[in-house]
């Protein structure tokens, strides 16, 4: 029998490390397993080809600046057609084929139209948020949607903000959470398999455009939230720390002064959180610490106005952050800021990188600057190290007349999974093998 046992237990094995690896190679949420921008994917190639890496398919989407995500084989992407609504799509990762759909009403346009956010998968079950605050669980199966919630219009929300509803859900562990902002409501948490609600925090300031993200705190975990501050000089943004079980502010920052707030926080450990904005405001760096009588004491460490992060959370590598930092007024392009503030280097507009997307992987970084060009980095504190860089993007911009005038506008997340990488502009989205 022991034999027998033993015997049996090699296929076993061998299909709990398979089944092991193959979750290790999704990118099931927005920027990734952890939310950090991070991948696990080893041998990313060094060189490519004259006309960059090998496409293996191209497919249609509609405008806008939402990413894609990766489970099991598939990519879901929350596409949109402002005549008409939103459309969660399914597509087989290794052939581009759409497998499935789900669309729904919810017409509008704002500036900048098209889609915002990137779906969430978790097991059977995507969820997705629209620009018009439709907040969807899709059964991966039946294709058909378990419970729908609206996250802005649900608690008090009347004229939708000017850049529309950005959320990218945030699963932890039975809970479903996002930032509604909405007059009677700051942060919601979902039963994630029901939609029941479970918690919100009061209102916690001016609406802004981030997402919740997770940090760690004395070796807890805190759900950090970044708010906008007034315009004009009105009041001051805030970085609240949420105890993710109950929806408690446990601790705040209220010298945060940034009137159009896009990126998640970054946990840079030892309870430190960075956070970045657009529109030459910079970064704060604070330092939180739970107390002996069991409240929290939080410690601005830096502030900044020479290094920031428009749209995406900057990369944290070996002690030193990178980022793309270019707003309507400043292009400082790709930044290379140490864990004390100091600005290492910045490569300004040659070349220019601004408000695209960013993924750490095997050591080296895989970027798009905003406009048609993928590159590949050595990210080095001494200085900007390219190793290979490809137009693999078109230039086509917005329709919308304010909008138009920024340019190419590939600002979507891009996700890396088994090797391949999916990257977006306007009217396309492209698989792209970046390892072997």
């Amino acid at each position: 029998m022991k034999v027998n046992q033993r015997i049996i237990s090699v296929p076993v094995i061998a299909f709990i490390l398979c089944t092991a690896h193959v979750s290790a190679q999704d990118w099931p949420q927005f920027l990734g397993p952890d939310r950090n921008s991070r991948s696990p994917q080893e041998n990313v190639l060094r060189t490519w080809p004259e006309g960059g890496p090998e496409v293996l398919w191209t497919v249609p989407v509609g405008i806008g600046y939402g990413g894609p995500a990766v489970s099991e084989g598939k990519v879901f992407l929350l596409d949109r057609d402002d005549q008409v609504g939103d459309n969660l799509r399914c597509f087989d990762l290794s052939s581009g084929d759409e497998l499935w759909n789900f669309a729904y009403d919810a017409p509008g346009s704002v500036m900048f139209p098209g889609t915002r956010s990137v779906p969430t998968v978790e097991g059977n079950h995507v969820y997705s948020c629209g620009p018009y605050g439709d907040l969807y669980c899709i059964d991966i199966n039946t294709h058909k949607p378990v419970w729908h919630k609206n996250i802005w219009t649900d608690y008090g929300g009347g004229e939708i903000p000017t850049w529309a509803i950005t959320q990218c859900p945030l699963i932890y562990g039975d809970l479903l959470i996002v930032a509604s902002q909405a007059p009677r409501a700051g942060v919601v948490a979902y039963d994630k398999l029901t939609g029941e609600v479970k918690w919100t925090t009061p209102p916690l300031g001016p609406v802004g455009y981030v997402s919740p993200a997770i940090g760690k705190v004395s070796g807890e975990d805190h759900v950090v939230m970044v708010t906008a501050s007034g315009r004009g000089g009105g009041e001051a943004g805030k970085i609240v720390g949420i105890e993710p079980l109950t929806g408690k502010v446990l601790w705040e920052y209220a010298d945060w002064v940034c009137s159009i707030p896009v990126a998640s926080a970054v946990d840079a450990g030892e309870g430190r959180m960075l956070v970045t904005g657009g529109y030459e405001l910079g970064t704060v760096m604070i330092r939180v610490e739970k107390r002996a009588d069991g409240g929290y004491g939080v410690e601005e460490l830096l502030k900044t106005e020479d290094f920031g992060a428009h749209t995406k959370p900057p990369i944290l590598h070996e002690g030193y952050f990178y980022a793309q930092y270019g707003t309507n007024n400043k292009r400082e392009g790709l930044v290379c800021m140490g864990m004390d503030g100091q600005i290492m280097w910045k490569t300004k507009r040659d070349p220019d990188f601004n408000k695209g997307s960013m993924i750490l992987a095997d050591g080296l970084i895989l970027a798009t600057d905003g406009a048609k060009t993928l590159y590949l980095i050595e990210p080095d504190p001494s200085g900007f190290r390219p190793i290979a860089s490809a137009e693999m993007l078109e230039a086509a911009g917005s329709d919308d007349p304010r909008a138009a005038r920024h340019g190419t506008q590939n600002w979507g997340p891009i996700a890396l999974s088994d090797g391949l990488l999916l990257i977006r502009d306007q009217i396309q989205m492209k698989c792209v093998r970046v390892a072997e």
